[in-house]
């Protein structure tokens, strides 16, 4: 389904969208869409070249973008990312903190340094995010939306550091829905199930695994990067004005009581493995 089909194409003419973790995968697709319907894009992340080539993607569907590299772990170099943003195509009307690290593997085996990463790009990046973006959304009313995970309330195998990130990201989000409401900031969490063509299925989900997982989840397919995009427009618009301190759920019904997809793949995985 086009965008456009279900949203106005100016409906965020002249409003800018920040996305960290811009230059690829889920977080791509939010540009592009927020894009169809007449945004201006900040995008950030470490490679510039990546940025580079997403920010031509998007200019080409018609978008003013600003593509600055910046690490959300470094505050000063994002906040100076968002303030070029913002000479560029105006202040922050809605912030997506996407930026996120994964890798599978079992706690007794995660080093403090490898669990230390995980925690400081996801969920100590979301907090630098949101502090350095404050004023900016103070002034334009605008509101932020995480991309959390189904680990931050479904416990998954081999993701103990990833759980406790989103986790702790879903727990910032409704702090600040809480505390920042009287400034008309609004807050929500996304939690995508596996998502085609992204870095974190590749990394993921077992080689030669995918049709069974597929078979695994309630509506029988992995999700697209504009089933996330849809919402994240659907999340900062109009429509969902009374929203805030929410997370919703876009998995397909993967992390539905009993279904354990994820747990039973990679358990059966690892015993084929073991022989």
């Amino acid at each position: 389904m086009n965008i456009t089909s279900c949203f106005a194409k100016d409906l965020f003419q002249g409003k800018t969208v920040f996305i960290t973790g811009g230059s690829s995968g889920i977080n791509l697709g939010i540009a592009r869409n927020f894009a169809a319907v007449g945004a201006n894009l900040g995008i950030v992340g470490r490679a510039q070249e990546k940025l580079d080539a997403a920010a031509a993607e998007l200019r080409a569907l018609g978008a003013q973008v600003s593509a600055h590299s910046a690490d959300v772990r470094d505050y000063p170099a994002l906040e100076g990312a968002m303030q070029r943003c913002r000479e560029e195509l105006g202040p922050i009307h809605t912030l997506v903190c996407g930026a996120a690290g994964n890798f599978p593997l079992a706690a007794e085996r995660i080093s403090p340094n490898g669990f230390k990463s995980v925690i400081d790009i996801d969920l100590l990046g979301s907090f630098h995010t949101c502090r350095a973006a404050f004023e900016q959304l103070k002034e334009t009313r605008g509101n932020i939306i995480f991309i959390s995970a189904g680990q931050a309330f479904m416990p998954y195998a081999f993701q103990a550091h990833v759980g406790a990130a989103k986790a702790g990201i879903d727990n910032l989000m409704r702090n600040l829905a809480l505390e920042w409401g009287r400034f008309g900031i609004r807050c929500n969490s996304i939690a995508p199930g596996p998502i085609e063509g992204t870095e974190g299925v590749r990394r993921l989900v077992p080689e030669g695994s995918v049709d069974k997982l597929k078979r695994m989840i309630p509506l029988g397919r992995f999700g697209t990067p504009d089933d996330i995009g849809q919402l994240s427009v659907f999340l900062a618009s109009p429509l969902a004005s009374y929203i805030t301190g929410t997370l919703i759920v876009a998995d397909g019904g993967q992390n539905l009581p009993g279904s354990g997809a994820w747990t039973q793949l990679v358990l059966a995985e690892m015993a084929k493995a073991k022989g």
